[in-house]
């Protein structure tokens, strides 16, 4: 590199280099010939004339390299290249996920490159590629006279380009067809000798040149057309890989394999005359057949797909799609991006969404293709393609029907096979995009994705992250995702909420409620609006709170909304995140819209004692050399990475929760939505065994049903709906479809909850009372039976009921007087003892002594 201009010196010191470079390469072919070539020059006149002529044609061709070369780029950028790399997503243990990428993309060193390998391609592109240049003049030539002979025809020419040259093409100036463009790749392939050695050069060249099935590098087409590494690579697979530069999308198609099978051998007999591969070893590679796997998807976890998607969707947001947007962006940038996605549980909340969809449409028939094509006569599958429609879904796959008469018909899928379809709708027709799934012999069947959809999300409320997220029955089939862009109404799960405000402003779970109707007069425009339970009619008299949120009484929480004031509870709404609206009675059941992910998130609260964090998918993005360019918590931490300990305390990171409900409040909440699974709308939970808490709801219509609940470690949320909202059939409530996911949910996973309770924060008071009229009972033991009418209740400090009355307390007396003697009776079978209620008698009269 000594005489290598510095990149601040003039532009023309540059041209003068490389044409001056030029020269002398020529005259180095030329030498052994001067001789010769003088005398000729001296005897014959047409000869001289030909070397005017010549001098001309070199003045010229130097007066264009001198115009090319003005405005190359700088080959020295080559020292600090970074290809575009895929974005890597990992999981909440550190293992790769999903990547985004348009190109296929596996950077490797020099070193890690088999020789077998480094030989093929030498032998196929650039046999003197350790001794020239940049430039093989003699390859050159040749170029020049193929040009010469298809000018015009329509042809392209071969291109007698070196590694170093193509190195140029593929990084710096691009791959347009012209004169102007192989001078410029000259150029720059002297530079770039000048600025890299040759293993630098060749470690560009196989880790960037574009080999077929979007695959840039030898690793990346090594994985595509053979799935290995390429330290894995046979012979004559390194052969087959080495013949792609010319013409990927010809020999990598099975129409095509003679001329690829041609091709390779050709690669195989330059190996042996360049003495990097015996006669034996390539007649046995010969004998090979080209082997390639058929083109494949990428092997992720189909259950992952929403999840990865909306996280793409805030990376684009963060940093951009493309290089254009900066050196991190998300299809170039080479991102290393920890996510909380945790796979066990993504993988039950997909199939317990799917199960629920499955269970909810059985019976119901078919109801139309997924797409419709129009199909031409024989172009199917690119359309096929184009629509961009898959699904991972046991051994379903998306097809097109492109035949049908009568009972019969044909599928065609995106690979271009095709199969007989069975299992027939009426209105299938030619074009139709559907699901099909294989019967036996060859046959397919027709299978039906749900018409109706939904979506589920699982959240830690310990810190806010989301585990697991599912938006609809396959995230092949659209990438709109209902966990967070479906607005729906929330209906009865709303309540906990409407409960929350009432206990903050003096109510308390034993506090009495009237069931009965209520009616509200709204103004001239609207009128009357009178409200009614989920059933039309009320259970009349009055009832505890509790049994009211168990029960999910509609009545009863219109009068606590009203009662507490609805400007309160939209203002704890709003606080828990679920959303903004105005002070109407009709949000305290649920008529505003939100999303699931927002109703999960304000459950963690109630589950984590009031605290609530923000809901976070990604922990922290990585660039490409490692550093951490953004995290989730972004909390200052002085003196945690000191260099040597100071003496002084551990750092302490401040509290990075807010607290959005007193702490009292959420329990109460908590213990009184544990009564929902015990006794209330979720009993399909109860055998589960384990503290779990939650609300269904089922909206007007009914248009969604939902469930909503889980422990102090997890908490999810699913809801069922169609994307265009309509009746699901009266039959459809929060408790027969909703809660039943939530509950293969928590089967599937069942190891990972917790059997410990949740825990009363301080100032509460675990008071026995009966759940049915709200009074303090002294007498008898709260038990697991659901049926029980006593039970612990919690109560702040001093709201708790008053000890009973004289009355109230005489009454509890005679009762334990009754079970004793009813105790005494079966152990003695002594018939002589009085009756139950003659004995309660005596014992009163004796003064309560027996």
């Amino acid at each position: 590199m000594a005489d290598d201009p510095a990149p601040d010196q003039p532009q023309r010191v540059r041209i003068r280099r490389d044409a001056g470079g030029l020269l002398a390469g020529l005259a180095s072919r030329i030498a052994p010939w001067r001789g010769r070539l003088v005398q000729l020059w001296r005897d014959y006149a047409l000869v001289r004339f030909a070397g005017v002529v010549l001098g001309a044609v070199l003045a010229v061709y130097l007066l264009v390299w001198a115009t090319v070369a003005r405005n190359l780029p700088s080959a020295d950028g080559l020292l600090t290249y970074q290809p575009p790399l895929p974005t890597m997503v990992r999981g909440v243990n550190g293992e790769i996920v999903y990547s985004y990428a348009r190109e296929r993309r596996v950077q490797l060193r020099f070193v890690d490159f088999p020789r077998p390998v480094i030989d093929a391609f030498l032998s196929a592109e650039d046999k003197t590629f350790w001794t020239h240049g940049g430039v093989d003049f003699t390859g050159l030539a040749g170029a020049v006279v193929d040009y010469a002979i298809k000018f015009g025809s329509g042809e392209r020419a071969r291109g007698g380009s070196t590694i170093t040259q193509q190195v140029a093409k593929n990084i710096l100036i691009g791959n347009e067809y012209s004169v102007t463009r192989k001078l410029k790749e000259m150029i720059l392939a002297r530079r770039i000798e000048g600025v890299l050695n040759k293993q630098q050069i060749l470690e560009l060249y196989l880790n960037e040149i574009p080999l077929g099935r979007q695959s840039y590098g030898v690793q990346a087409a090594s994985q595509a057309y053979f799935g290995k590494d390429v330290d894995q690579l046979a012979l004559h697979e390194a052969a087959f890989l080495a013949i792609l530069p010319k013409a990927p999308e010809i020999y990598s198609r099975a129409r095509h394999a003679g001329r690829a099978l041609e091709r390779r051998n050709w690669v195989l007999d330059q190996m042996v005359k360049n003495g990097v591969a015996s006669p034996g070893q390539a007649s046995f590679a010969k004998a090979q057949p080209l082997g390639l796997i058929p083109r494949r998807t990428e092997s992720w976890d189909p259950s992952v797909g929403y999840f990865v998607e909306e996280v793409r969707r805030r990376l684009i947001d963060r940093y951009g799609e493309s290089a254009e947007n900066g050196p991190n962006s998300v299809y170039a940038g080479g991102l290393w991006v920890r996510t909380s996605l945790d796979l066990e549980l993504q993988k039950a909340a997909q199939d317990a969404l799917r199960s629920g969809l499955l269970r909810y449409h059985s019976g119901k028939g078919w109801h139309g293709p997924l797409a419709r094509l129009k199909l031409g006569e024989d172009d199917w599958q690119g359309q096929l393609i184009a629509s961009n429609l898959s699904l991972r879904y046991q051994n379903w796959r998306v097809g097109v029907v492109i035949r049908r008469s009568g009972p019969a018909a044909t599928i065609g899928f995106p690979d271009g096979t095709t199969a007989p379809l069975t299992s027939l709708p009426d209105p299938l027709r030619r074009g139709d995009v559907i699901a099909a799934a294989p019967v036996g012999g060859g046959v397919w069947g027709v299978r039906i994705v749900p018409e109706v959809s939904g979506g589920m999300v699982v959240e830690n409320p310990r810190s806010g992250r989301v585990l697991a997220m599912a938006g609809g029955f396959d995230a092949g089939l659209g990438s709109f995702n209902r966990a967070t862009q479906a607005l729906r109404q929330p209906g009865s799960t709303i309540k906990p909420f409407v409960y929350a405000t009432a206990l903050d402003y003096g109510m308390t779970p034993a506090t009495m409620v009237p069931d009965q109707s209520f009616c509200v007069y709204q103004g001239a425009g609207l009128g009357q609006k009178c409200f009614r339970n989920f059933d039309m009619r009320g259970a009349g008299g009055v009832h505890t709170m509790r049994w009211g949120l168990e029960q999910s009484r509609n009545l009863m929480t219109v009068h606590i909304a009203n009662d507490t004031g609805m400007p309160r509870v939209v203002s704890t709404i709003q606080r828990v995140g679920i959303g903004k609206y105005d002070p109407y009675l009709s949000f305290a059941l649920g008529a505003g819209d939100t999303t699931v992910a927002q109703m999960v998130n304000a459950y963690a609260a109630l589950a984590n004692n009031g605290v609530q964090y923000a809901q976070s998918m990604i922990d922290y993005v990585q660039d490409r050399s490692g550093k951490v360019i953004w995290r989730a918590d972004s909390r200052p931490c002085e003196g945690c990475n000191m260099a040597e300990w100071d003496g002084k305390p551990m750092p302490r990171l401040t509290a990075r929760g807010k607290q959005v409900l007193d702490p009292r409040t959420a329990y109460q909440v908590v213990h009184m939505l544990e009564g929902v699974v015990q006794r209330g709308t979720a009993t399909v939970l109860r055998d589960l065994g384990l503290p779990l808490f939650g609300k269904t709801g089922t909206t007007s219509g009914p248009t969604n049903v939902w469930f909503v609940g889980g422990s102090q470690d997890i908490v999810g949320g699913v809801y069922l709906g169609y994307d265009q909202p309509r009746s699901l059939g009266g039959y459809a409530q929060g408790g027969t479809f909703a809660a039943p996911i939530f509950r293969q949910f928590v089967s599937q996973t069942k190891s990972r909850w917790s059997h410990t309770p949740f825990s009363a924060p301080t100032d509460v008071r675990m008071v026995k009372i009966d759940r049915v009229t709200g009074k303090r009972v002294f007498g008898g033991e709260p038990t697991s039976d659901p049926k029980s009418a006593i039970i612990w209740e919690a109560f702040k400090a001093d709201t708790e009921p008053p000890r009973a009355t004289r009355q109230d307390q005489l009454a509890a007396e005679r009762e334990m007087i009754i079970a004793a003697i009813r105790k005494l009776r079966e152990v003695q079978g002594n018939e002589a003892l009085p009756g139950e209620e003659e004995g309660a008698d005596f014992v009163e009269q004796q003064g309560g002594v027996y």
